[in-house]
């Protein structure tokens, strides 16, 4: 692989360039260093996502870029392009951002330092959504929808987790359950409900500090979606802290601060987050160390969708 990272570093003159592996999930990402700075060079799954949809993607990070957001900001390559196909691979190249993660900085931060973390995240988020919808967006604009029937219809985005091989009777019983609670209450609630383009994956490994501002990696998985889908995707990962609350507060403090949003399904929203991993982990349960993360899924998958059924909102 690291050939072909060469290769593609080569389309946009940085053939010679220091090359560091970083990660691999959906992209292959390597860190490209020479004397004009570092770069972030993405090489992607194929099939995983249309060229239009990755495109779509580069475009609208640069508008954010644009617009004052911090985020990785797309480069051309030599012939002029967003996008070079390289070897059966489709291939990016974007500014490296420096600084550090919010699982970093949490890790050694007082829990003050976390709720005042969360709520300059807030507010960051609410930039981001006004920076989003502000925008015009180019005709063949194309993005995955993270709506009812991306989250809860047949063929969700991130498959059918209530089919996930490994489920107990009762866990798969209880995950049809929440799924047709979730299709009636988003369906009640869709008219109050705030959709736009969402991140779709602000955990704390894609959450960038530097000084004050707030930066966002990985728009892979962006796309339209519930507003508060985003602030659940963040919150999901820190259900079983002892300062949850806290921290819930301080995110919508922050967010609320800058935007309106009507936070009322915010329940409904960490479950249909946590319902996802479910389902994305199945193509995966081959991969090392996929059981344990299915096994870890599932169970705060159960938690929430329990709540939330012995706890549903009005009606």
């Amino acid at each position: 692989m690291t050939n072909l990272a060469k290769a593609a570093a080569a389309e946009w003159g940085l053939g010679d360039a220091r090359l560091q592996f970083v990660a691999g999930r959906e992209n292959q990402v390597y860190r490209v260093s020479d004397a004009s700075g570092d770069y972030a060079l993405r090489l992607k799954r194929p099939g995983y996502r249309t060229r239009i949809e990755i495109e779509s993607e580069l475009q609208w990070m640069a508008a954010l870029d644009r617009a004052g957001i911090l985020v990785p900001r797309p480069v051309l390559s030599l012939k002029g392009r967003l996008l070079e196909p390289v070897d059966g691979h489709l291939v990016d190249l974007l500014t490296w951002l420096p600084g550090q993660t919010l699982g970093t900085l949490l890790a050694g931060g007082s829990g003050a330092d976390a709720e005042a973390l969360f709520q300059n995240l807030g507010r960051h988020m609410a930039l981001f959504h006004i920076a989003s919808d502000a925008w015009v967006k180019p005709e063949g604009f194309s993005r995955i929808r993270w709506d009812g029937e991306g989250l809860l219809g047949e063929s969700p985005v991130w498959g059918r987790f209530w089919e996930h091989p490994l489920l107990s009777v009762a866990d798969r019983t209880l995950f049809e359950d929440f799924r047709a609670a979730a299709l009636r209450d988003l369906h009640r609630l869709q008219d109050q409900l705030d959709v736009g383009l969402i991140h779709a994956d602000l955990v704390r490994e894609n959450v960038l500090l530097l000084g004050d501002r707030i930066g966002m990696l990985d728009f892979d998985d962006g796309g339209w979606g519930f507003r508060a889908f985003d602030l659940a995707t963040t919150l999901l990962k820190f259900m079983d802290s002892p300062n949850h609350p806290a921290l819930r507060a301080a995110l919508l403090r922050g967010y609320l601060g800058v935007r309106a949003m009507d936070v009322e399904a915010l329940d409904l929203f960490l479950a249909l987050r946590a319902v996802t991993y479910v389902g994305w982990v199945v193509p995966r349960l081959g991969e090392e160390g996929a059981r344990e993360r299915s096994h870890r899924y599932v169970a705060t998958a159960r938690h929430v969708c329990q709540r939330y059924l012995s706890n549903p909102p009005d009606h």
